[in-house]
């Protein structure tokens, strides 16, 4: 028996001024599944998952501006925001025009995906969240620099987020709470680190961290559209990650009846390490919920 694995394509497209960059893969006009990743990472984090749903699924994974291999002129002025972020895939997904898809929404991604989902939430035929955070009460105790420099956005606090943001800090994201720390291959965290060491990258990120205050004030949001809408959800999550705690996928039971909860024995990029069971769950999730494009 011969096997073809999915060839996964890069491409580029020029949407709401920005050269946008992602990786697709799978037929035409198959159910669509959108993979949005989160910090400090790109769609690169997703180079595994991608051939394990594309035989059947069309997927679709940008980096998001900041990251990755996005482009985004000087010119263009670009006020670096999760409402920004969000307006920006979501002309993606116009562009494309992507009527109808499931939504993978990892750190980052969960507050993007969120607002798309607020904004045409009959476009949304299922979400998937992978450490992708809504609750309150899934905020760990890793965030407390993050959260002290919201309170008081002062030099020094923002001084003090930037430098748990070198290198090894990024590296320990990928690391921690994982069985074997020497398992976890470097390309990932080595590619993100020199990504956010280009010239004036870092300021973007640490303008990001400041505004993700503006997330946990739409949590009340995120949770409304979850019991008026009560989209089909899989909550699939690293239980060591010291960012998203367990809770947080706990918490989606309270506002979607049907929430699907499912802890893996790993930390915050789960992925790098659970891919073939995060891939397993999806596909038996999305097939029982019927996500299919329209």
């Amino acid at each position: 028996m011969s096997f073809v694995m999915p060839v996964t394509s890069i491409h580029r497209l020029d949407v709401d001024g920005v050269r946008l960059f992602y990786r697709e893969a799978g037929p035409p006009d198959g159910p669509v599944v959108l993979l949005l990743h989160g910090f400090p990472a790109s769609s690169f984090m997703f180079r595994e998952l991608i051939p394990c749903l594309a035989d059947r699924y069309r997927v679709i994974a940008p980096d998001l501006p900041g990251f990755g291999f996005t482009e985004v002129p000087s010119t263009r002025n670009y006020a670096y925001s999760f409402d920004a972020l969000a307006r920006t895939i979501g002309a993606f997904t116009e562009a494309l025009d992507l009527a109808r898809y499931a939504l993978y929404v990892f750190d980052y991604g969960a507050p993007t995906g969120f607002r798309l989902a607020m904004a045409h939430p009959e476009r949304v035929a299922a979400i998937v969240s992978q450490n992708g955070n809504a609750y309150e009460a899934g905020l760990g105790d890793a965030w407390a620099p993050i959260q002290r420099y919201w309170r008081e956005p002062t030099p020094g606090n923002r001084e003090a987020v930037r430098r748990i943001l070198n290198p090894e800090g990024i590296r320990m994201q990928y690391v921690y709470g994982v069985p074997d720390p020497a398992a976890i291959a470097p390309e990932g965290y080595t590619l993100d680190a020199a990504l956010i060491a280009r010239p004036g990258n870092m300021d973007i990120q640490l303008d990001l961290l400041l505004d993700y205050a503006s997330n946990v004030r739409l949590y009340p949001a995120f949770q409304m559209y979850f019991r008026g809408m009560q989209p089909p959800l899989l909550a699939i999550w690293g239980k060591h990650d010291p960012f998203f705690i367990p809770a947080g996928a706990e918490a989606f039971r309270n506002d979607i009846r049907k929430a699907q909860v499912e802890f893996l024995d790993t930390g915050h990029f789960a992925t790098e390490t659970h891919v073939v069971e995060i891939a397993a769950a999806m596909r038996e999730f999305l097939d029982a919920n019927g996500a299919r494009s329209e």
